[in-house]
């Protein structure tokens, strides 16, 4: 009986830490407002960022619309869960739904230093520096 209540003891104490932040937010991607400077290669001129305010949460402002999504896949891969976003309207509604669109095409994630990398098989990929930390 002594051998089964240690047993279950340590069960418990290996289930409870497999509960830690395994995403890419605990990989160097946490504290951190990314701003995008890259899309499929190209320069962007719009303002765009994304953050990692908790586990399994990203958030961020979009061109013109505060946003927040779901993402709980393990790192490296990436996978952004329905984006709920404010509904201003604003002169740059077509490179935010270019910028939505891509976040969500994303199934890869690395954190370089001070550069964040999102891409997919298909080629695309998002380029993000690092702002520095974020106020909690």
């Amino acid at each position: 009986m002594k051998y089964l209540f240690c047993a279950l003891v340590a069960a418990v104490f290996i289930l409870t830490g497999c509960q830690g932040d395994e995403t890419v937010r605990a990989y160097g991607a946490a504290d951190r407002t990314w701003r995008l400077v890259e899309l499929d290669n190209a320069s962007v001129i719009y303002d765009a960022t994304l953050t990692f305010p908790e586990t399994g949460q990203i958030a961020g402002k979009a061109p013109c619309n505060a946003y927040g999504a779901t993402m709980a896949v393990p790192y490296p891969w990436f996978e952004a869960g329905p984006i709920a976003a404010t509904r201003l309207a604003c002169p740059d509604l077509d490179a935010e739904i270019a910028y939505f669109t891509a976040l969500t095409q994303m199934s890869l994630s690395e954190v370089l230093g001070d550069t964040l990398l999102l891409s997919n098989d298909e080629g695309r990929i998002m380029v993000f520096k690092a702002d520095g930390l974020t106020l909690r």
